[in-house]
């Protein structure tokens, strides 16, 4: 009922608005050709200034002279906007030839950042807040926003979990300060917060937005600009803001890019010749020599094509306006049978009506899809994708001389197999739905009401071919599986928002609201085997849609649904300026969540923070300073990152009609605490050529939520409660960003930006260690006076020159501190060069100092494996000849420095403007993605966050990698141009 109810409601919405903007917002008016010549204060002409009709109506570029050319309608706005100088806007009236002076102005001072619930001049920011516009982008095909800006934003780390197409990153803002869950920042779309929960592990929640709807991507970073969203702010706010509906006549955008894929990196093992060489040195007995020369990663990895297609059309009066947008992307996995398909498409629309009063409507639709097969679903054993097709015997050919798949026994499976006869396909379909009127009672007092709806729903089905069954590790009938979720989470926020100066020289922009935010989290699942000798696979169907046929005895039904999650809230915010010199931001948030027990429903979050610009002080009198800003601020934000139910006596219904609890109820169980003070300065010198901001801040987490388990020995049938676990988390750092126009005239132009971010974190207090990253044995460690999930092992010396055997400090007896997973530097370079109507731009960004648990060579050292299988080649050549009988366990020596620089953006465009008269700005680029790595790490690629098996309270494990879906490298080709 919920479902259809929510689709008539959308269907409807969608309907209504469609009929609006038909009878809205179809205005003809007549037009004229306007001509000009845009120059500086110094009276050059400007190369390259943008004229616009309206905001985001139809533009142009300035050619060589400053000169140029473009149709208006009476009464149309012209807004011409020129890097580093002031924006200007002109109604042309009769006029038809412009001559236009742009005044230099405070280096991006005037930009407007989302700061939550509302819009503030960088100028007037009190907080750290990074926020990247859309020219500023990574360029290339991207499947989620979040890539967009990768290596951009200082104190952000961005790591690609894996290769995977649809793959999802993990976001660290300000470093590592999640005992459990997942540590990610808040993501607010059009002020809209999302449910931080995804459909399935592994797959990015914003995969449903196409990176060409966004406009711009805010990022607060420290507690004084966070807590406005109180408890679900402790790992930071990532705000995205999509492209909105603009005045003028239509104008479509259209987009087209296609490339080809393939592998950035490759894992070294043996080839056929080392093999053979390798069985007579280990004394291998020769009939592990199959004769054959076959190659497992080769046989799985093909060059992958990608196609993306986007439109979008914007238009309207200012009574009412509109834009709608679709899109299509097509990206093949470089894994055969491996892919993301996203088809999407939106639509916002703005009306307004009387003179003060105006109605907002924003809706997205967005449906995406893809193919999926890797290790982490389909593996059973060492039957990983990327597993078996490194330890395959390069030997031992993958076909038989029919051309048929080889489909041998044992242990090592064929990976060409378990390509073709294990499959796996999720299907989401996202919507999320806005309804914004507001009403402005002056020009400075205004009422606003949001409601939202954002709704996921997805279908993952899997099936494993009968063919496979010839290995222990699978079913001997084959497998088929159906797993269904759907996510619901409902929105109704109001605000009052005042804006005045109240005083001579005295401005507030205050804010006050209320909240209420109600999540649902549902689903059930299906899976049966085929039953051996007439199993699943005979006919070649997709068996998810055969489950009837199953065998009785292996068929699994579950349902579940999550006790109802309820968050209510009240908050305000209050920025006083005082001459533009003296700022001072101060925000309240009170959340009520239905999580908590009975004593601790409510939570509260203060913030308040202070800034100086100095250089409007009549003493400052330094000419190559043109502005500096002085920040500081503290704040306390919270964390109720826990499932719902956990602090309450939770049961549920057992087969055979038996009721159990589920965990333990604490009434006392109170909200986790951040606590973060930051200082910082922003600041701008040699004539705004020059701009930048640092911060030092210290973060302080506190109240650690935590499962615990029930102290053993402990009775039959006791269980979980939820605690407070004393202990503290420390994370501090210094972060700072420097933008440079290093060159610019009007025959050429050179940006170039760099960040950099410091970073330390330590546990103290804690009443115990608590072990994770479960690898035959924990691998890291959560415990005083070490960083954050340290590796904690036993340290490999090295191999005995007389027995071939591991030694290991103590003989193996202790285990020791042996790397941490936690980076210590992040670095992000971006860098541009405008020479006439050539424009390259390229991107970098690198982490050091962290550690990587290469568990992918693990499984590799194992010299043992050569019987059959395939061994790393750096254990072939290590000088000490290995004993085949010495047995890998959870050591430091498969730790590695996980070091790297990436090359992760190269982009060539030319501006070939207007093509006859249909063609408008039209230009041409050539992109390289992931072009090349320096590292000295020996797996696909140090960015990696693969969860390894966590321990039994939920605590994930960090900084370990173990057969990922590789990187691949991509050169895209694309062109973009209006009509």
């Amino acid at each position: 009922m919920r479902k259809s109810a929510l689709c008539f409601l959308l269907t409807r919405l969608s309907f209504l608005t469609l009929l609006l903007l038909f009878l809205l917002s179809n205005s003809l008016f007549s037009q004229n050709t306007i001509r000009g010549k845009v120059t500086g204060s110094e009276g050059k002409p400007l190369v390259g200034a943008t004229v616009t009709i309206g905001r985001g109506g139809k533009s142009t570029l300035t050619d060589t002279l400053g000169r140029f050319s473009i149709i208006a309608g009476p009464g149309n706005v012209m807004i011409i906007s020129y890097v580093g100088y002031r924006e200007q806007r002109i109604i042309p009236g009769n006029e038809t030839e412009l001559n236009i002076s742009l005044s230099v102005a405070p280096h991006n001072l005037d930009e407007v950042v989302m700061i939550g619930y509302g819009t503030s001049k960088k100028k007037d920011i009190t907080g750290a807040v990074g926020s990247v516009s859309e020219k500023d982008f990574n360029k290339g095909n991207f499947s989620s926003p979040d890539q967009l800006i990768q290596g951009k934003v200082s104190g952000v780390q961005m790591i690609s979990n894996n290769g995977v197409p649809g793959g999802a990153m993990t976001i660290k803002i300000r470093g590592n300060s999640a005992l459990v869950g997942t540590g990610q920042p808040l993501f607010v779309v059009d002020g809209v917060p999302l449910d931080s929960r995804s459909l399935q592990p592994g797959n990015d929640p914003l995969n449903f937005l196409n990176p060409a709807d966004i406009a711009s991507i805010d990022i607060l970073k420290d507690a004084s600009a966070t807590a406005i969203y109180g408890s679900r702010a402790a790992y930071g706010v990532v705000i995205i803001n999509t492209k909105k509906a603009q005045t003028g006549v239509t104008k479509l955008d259209v987009a087209v890019s296609a490339g080809v894929s393939s592998i950035l990196k490759k894992i070294k093992v043996l080839n056929a010749s080392q093999y053979r060489d390798a069985i007579k040195y280990y004394g291998i007995d020769p009939s592990y020599d199959k004769g054959g020369n076959a190659d497992g990663m080769n046989a799985v990895l093909h060059d992958s094509w990608q196609q993306n297609y986007f439109i979008a059309g914007s238009g309207g009066t200012e009574n009412s306006k509109y834009r709608f947008s679709a899109g299509y992307l097509n990206q093949d996995g470089i894994i055969i049978n491996t892919g993301f398909k996203r088809y999407n498409a939106g639509i916002t629309s703005n009306l307004k009506f009387l003179e003060n009063k105006k109605l907002g409507l924003d809706i997205n639709l967005n449906s995406s899809q893809y193919l999926q097969h890797g290790s982490a679903d389909l593996s059973y054993g060492n039957a990983g994708i990327m597993q078996t097709a490194l330890q395959w015997n390069p030997t031992d050919s993958l076909r038989n001389a029919d051309g048929s798949i080889k489909m041998a026994g044992g242990d090592n499976v064929n990976p060409v197999a378990l390509s073709k006869f294990a499959r796996q396909t999720l299907k989401v379909t996202t919507v999320l739905g806005s309804l914004s009127p507001y009403y402005k009672f002056s020009d400075w007092l205004e009422y606003k009401i949001l409601f939202s709806i954002s709704y996921s729903s997805g279908i993952s089905r899997s099936y494993m071919d009968q063919a496979l069954g010839i290995y222990p590790f699978y079913p001997p009938g084959g497998n088929a599986g159906i797993n269904n979720y759907e996510l619901l989470t409902e929105q109704f926020t109001h605000t009052l928002t005042y804006n005045k100066a109240i005083a001579r020289n005295l401005h507030l922009n205050a804010i006050v609201g209320y909240e209420y935010m109600k999540f649902t989290n549902q689903g059930y699942s299906l899976s049966g085997n085929g039953a051996q000798g007439v199993g699943f696979g005979n006919f070649g169907l997709n068996y998810t849609n055969y489950l009837q046929y199953s065998d009785p005895g292996s068929r699994s039904i579950a349902s579940y649904i999550d006790p109802l999650s309820e968050l209510q809230s009240f908050f305000g915010r209050t920025i006083f300026n005082y001459k533009d010199r003296y700022l001072l931001t101060a925000t309240f948030r009170a959340d009520g969540s239905t999580k908590f027990g009975s004593n601790n429903k409510y939570g509260y979050f203060p913030s308040f923070a202070l800034a100086w610009n100095i250089s409007q002080e009549k003493f400052f009198k330094v000419d190559i300073i043109n502005s500096l800003k002085i920040r500081g601020g503290w704040g306390k934000t919270g964390n109720q990152e826990f499932p719902p139910g956990s602090a309450q006596a939770l049961y549920a219904l057992q087969n055979g009609g038996s009721v159990v609890q589920l965990n333990n109820p604490n009434p006392d169980l109170k909200w986790q605490s951040d606590q973060q003070y930051n200082i910082g300065i922003d600041f701008s010198i040699l004539n705004n050529r020059v701009s930048g901001t640092a911060d030092y801040f210290n973060k302080n987490t506190t109240s650690l939520l935590f499962p615990s388990a029930p102290i053993q020995p402990a009775p039959p049938g006791s269980i979980v409660r939820w605690i407070n676990l004393d202990g503290q988390i420390h994370n501090k750092g210094f972060e700072v960003l420097v933008n440079g126009d290093i060159v610019k005239n009007k025959e050429f132009e050179w940006n170039l930006s760099v960040n950099a971010t410091f970073l330390k974190n330590n546990v103290s207090g804690m009443p115990a260690p608590i072990a994770t990253a479960f690898l035959s044995g924990p691998v890291e460690t959560i415990r005083n006076g070490l960083p954050m999930e340290a590796f904690y092992t036993r340290k490999f010396l090295g191999l005995d020159k007389s027995t071939g055997f591991s030694t290991y400090q103590d003989s193996g007896t202790t285990l020791h501190y042996v790397g941490d997973p936690n980076p210590k530097m992040l670095l992000g370079i971006s860098t541009s060069f405008r020479y006439g109507k050539f424009l390259l731009t390229a991107n970098m960004y690198g982490s050091y100092g962290q550690d990587i648990f290469n568990n992918t060579l693990m499984a590799l050292l194992n010299v043992d494996g050569i019987q059959g299988g395939n061994i790393a080649l750096s254990v072939y050549q290590n000088p000490v000849k290995e004993s085949l009988a010495n047995p890998v366990t959870p050591s430091s020596r498969p730790i590695q420095k996980g070091n790297y620089l990436k090359m992760s953006n190269l982009t060539i465009s030319y501006n070939i403007g207007d093509v006859a008269k249909a063609f408008k700005g039209v230009n041409m680029y050539i992109t390289a993605q992931n072009l090349f790595i320096i590292t000295r790490y020996s797996g696909f690629d140090p960015e990696v966050n693969v969860d390894a098996d966590t321990n039994p309270a939920g605590v994930p494990g960090l900084g370990v990698d173990f057969a990922r879906y590789p990187s691949s490298t991509s050169f895209i080709v694309g062109i973009n141009f209006s009509l």
